[in-house]
C-alpha cells in the first residue's frame, strides 16, 4: 500500500520518496502509540525523526501552495486540503494523513477467529467480483458501498484494538473543572471502548453494532475513540478507512489465510507506575504472539 498512498496523497510531483525519508517514517511509525502520549524528551530518537518528517512535510506544503499548474480536477488529496486549511499546523496535518492507514492486520485476525464473519464476507465479495482468485480485480467507490460489512469489522477491530490512554496537557484553566493550566488529562479509549452503557457486550468482537452508525454521513457511534473527538479529531481518518477497507477487500479475494494461532485475550491495563518526576502512567501491554498465512488463490 506505500506506494499508492505516496501517490494518491502527494502525486508524483511532490512525492517524497528517499530511503532517509523512509527511515525516519519506519521510525516514527514504530513508535507513534508510545510517542504521542508521552513528553518527547522521554523518546529522543522518535522525536528526531517526527522533527525530521515535519521540516520536510514543511517544504512540501510550501511548494505545493506556490504550484499553479494544478487544475481543480488533477489535484492530489494533499492539495484539496492544504486550499482548505487555514492557519497553522499544515505539516503536522499532512505527516497524519499519512501515518493514517493502519489496522488492517487486527481486521484480518479478528475476522479469521470469526468463522461466520468470514464465510458471510467472502460470499460478499464473491457477489461482487467473482470467485475468489480467479481475476485481478480493480476496487472502486461503489464497491466499497456493496461491502459495507468489511467496513464495520475494521471499525470494532480499531474499538477492541485501541491504545490504553490519550495524554493532552491543559493550556488554559477548563469551564466547570478545577484543573489548573500545566496539568496532564488522560483519556482511555481502551476503557471507553468497553463501557457497556456505549457498547453493549464490549469484550465481544460484533460487527453488526456498525448498523446503527450514520457512516453514509460520517459519524461514528458514541463513544468511539479510536481517531480521537473534537475538532483535532485525526484528519485522515476517512482516508485510512478506506485504505484498510481496499486492501482487506484485495487480500481476501486473492489469498485464503489461515491463523496459526488462536486470537489472544486481550489484557487489560492495569500495571500502574509513578515516575519521579510525578508523572503518573500505565503500561498497556499490546496483543502480541498471534500469526496467519496466507496462501495464494491464484
Amino acid at each position: 500500500m506505500y506506494p499508492t498512498v505516496m501517490k494518491t496523497l502527494f502525486g508524483k510531483r511532490f512525492c517524497p520518496t528517499t530511503e532517509e525519508f523512509e527511515r525516519h517514517f519506519q521510525n516514527y511509525d514504530d513508535g507513534f502509540e508510545v510517542g504521542s502520549q508521552m513528553p518527547e524528551f522521554f523518546l529522543r530518537n522518535w522525536a528526531k525523526s517526527k522533527t525530521w518528517l515535519l521540516n520536510v512535510f514543511e517544504r512540501i506544503a510550501t511548494d505545493i501552495k506556490k504550484d499553479k499548474s494544478s487544475e481543480s480536477d488533477s489535484k492530489t488529496l494533499i492539495q484539496h486540503v492544504l486550499d482548505n486549511l487555514h492557519g497553522n499546523g499544515a505539516s503536522s496535518y499532512l505527516l497524519l494523513l499519512f501515518w493514517a492507514s493502519q489496522g488492517a492486520f487486527w481486521t484480518l485476525a479478528f475476522i479469521l477467529s470469526h468463522p461466520s464473519v468470514y464465510k458471510n464476507i467472502m460470499e460478499d465479495i464473491d457477489s461482487v467480483y467473482g470467485k475468489a482468485g480467479e481475476a485481478r480485480i480493480e476496487v472502486f467507490e461503489d464497491d466499497l458501498k456493496k461491502l459495507s460489512s468489511i467496513k464495520q469489522c475494521i471499525l470494532e477491530a480499531l474499538r477492541l484494538t485501541a491504545p490504553g490512554s490519550i495524554i493532552r496537557k491543559a493550556m488554559k484553566p477548563l469551564k466547570n473543572f478545577v484543573i489548573p493550566p500545566g496539568d496532564l488529562l488522560m483519556a482511555s479509549p481502551y476503557w471507553l471502548h468497553r463501557n457497556p452503557k456505549y457498547f453493549p457486550e464490549p469484550e465481544i468482537f460484533k460487527p453488526d453494532r456498525w448498523e446503527e452508525a450514520t457512516l453514509k454521513k460520517n459519524a461514528f457511534l458514541d463513544g468511539y475513540l479510536a481517531f480521537g473527538g473534537g475538532k483535532h479529531r485525526c484528519p485522515g481518518r476517512w482516508f485510512a478507512l478506506m485504505e484498510i477497507h481496499m486492501l482487506v477487500i484485495i487480500l481476501l479475494y486473492k489469498y485464503q489465510f489461515t491463523l496459526l494461532d488462536p486470537m489472544p485475550k486481550q489484557p487489560y491495563p492495569a500495571t500502574q507506575c509513578q515516575h519521579p518526576c510525578g508523572l503518573l502512567g500505565a503500561w498497556v501491554p499490546g496483543l502480541h504472539g498471534l500469526c496467519l498465512i496466507a496462501r495464494d488463490l491464484a
